[in-house]
C-alpha cells in the first residue's frame, strides 16, 4: 500500500504520515487507530503485539 493510499484510507494527509514515519512529529492515539482501521489490524497489535499475544485465544 503506497503512503497516499494509507493517507487516503485513513483520512490523514500523505504529509502527516510522511513527517510521522520520517520521526519528525508524534503519532496521536486517535490518528494511530484510524491508521489501525485502515490496514484491518486491531490498534493493540501496532502498540504492543507482545503484551496482547494469545489474548483472542481465551
Amino acid at each position: 500500500m503506497s503512503q497516499e493510499q494509507l493517507a487516503l484510507e485513513a483520512g490523514l494527509t500523505r504529509a502527516y504520515l510522511s513527517s510521522v514515519e520520517l520521526a519528525k512529529r508524534n503519532i496521536s492515539i486517535d490518528n494511530l487507530g484510524l491508521l489501525a482501521d485502515a490496514v484491518g489490524v486491531p490498534l493493540r497489535d501496532l502498540v504492543d503485539p507482545e503484551k496482547f499475544k494469545g489474548l483472542d485465544d481465551v
